[in-house]
C-alpha cells in the first residue's frame, strides 16, 4: 500500500489514539484524524473491526484494510513509517518495553471505569505506589543503557511516544513522574517534546481532558 490514505477513527480525546497520532506526525506521514462525540459512537461502531475505538483504515485504490486494537495499530504505521527500531534485536526491545508502558494504560483504565470509591482509590494507590515506581525504573536503566536518549540505541521509536504519551496524559502528575530520580525518563520527554514535528501538532491538538 505504497500510496495509502489512511484514516484514524477515536473519540475526542488523547489516551489510546494519541501514540498512533504521534508516529503520523513524528514520520510527517498525512492522515485523517476523525474525532467524534462519544453520543455518536453508534454511527461509527459497526465500522471497526472489533466494535472498538481507535480503528484505522487504510485505502489505496479499490484495497481498503481497516485495523482494530491500538497497540497493533501503532505497531503497524510505526514498521511502515521506519519508526520501530533499525533491527530485529531493536524492535523487540521496543514491543518488550511498550507491553510495560500498557500495564500501565490498562490500569488507568480500571481506575477510570472503577464505580466503587474504595477500588478506586486501591487501584489509584497500585499504579502510583507500585507500578509507576517499577516500571520507570526499568524505562529510566534501559534509556541509559542505550546511550541516545531514546529506548534504542538507534534512535527515536514509537515505543518513545508512547512513553511521551502516557506521561503527557497524567497531566498534573507530569512533574511527580519526572522526579529526579527519573533524569533519562526527563530527557526523553523533553527530545519528544522538543522534536519539531511533535511540537508543532502539540500547539495545534485540540484541548482535551485526557
Amino acid at each position: 500500500m505504497g500510496n495509502a490514505q489512511y484514516k484514524l477513527y477515536y473519540f475526542e480525546f488523547k489516551f489510546r489514539a494519541e501514540t498512533i497520532r504521534f508516529i503520523f506526525e513524528a514520520a510527517g506521514k498525512p492522515y485523517e484524524d476523525i474525532r467524534f462525540a462519544q453520543s455518536k459512537w453508534p454511527e461509527y461502531k459497526n465500522e471497526s473491526p472489533f466494535g472498538t475505538a481507535p480503528y484505522l483504515e487504510i485505502s489505496n485504490g479499490s484495497q481498503t484494510l481497516k485495523l482494530g486494537e491500538s497497540i497493533a495499530i501503532a505497531r503497524y504505521v510505526a514498521r511502515k513509517f521506519k519508526l520501530a527500531g533499525k533491527s530485529d534485536e531493536e524492535s523487540a526491545i521496543v514491543d518488550m518495553y511498550a507491553d510495560l508502558i500498557t500495564d500501565l494504560m490498562n490500569q488507568m483504565v480500571r481506575i477510570f471505569v472503577e464505580k466503587d470509591e474504595d477500588k478506586k482509590k486501591q487501584e489509584q494507590d497500585k499504579l502510583q505506589n507500585e507500578l509507576v515506581p517499577k516500571c520507570f525504573q526499568l524505562f529510566e536503566d534501559r534509556i541509559a543503557q542505550s546511550k541516545s536518549g531514546y529506548f534504542v540505541p538507534s534512535g527515536l521509536t514509537w515505543v518513545d511516544l508512547y512513553l511521551f504519551n502516557f506521561i503527557d496524559i497524567r497531566g498534573d502528575k507530569v512533574d511527580d513522574l519526572l522526579n529526579n530520580n527519573c533524569k533519562h525518563v526527563k530527557k526523553l520527554y523533553e527530545n519528544v517534546r522538543t522534536n519539531p514535528r511533535i511540537a508543532a501538532y502539540l500547539k495545534r491538538r485540540p484541548v482535551t481532558p485526557f
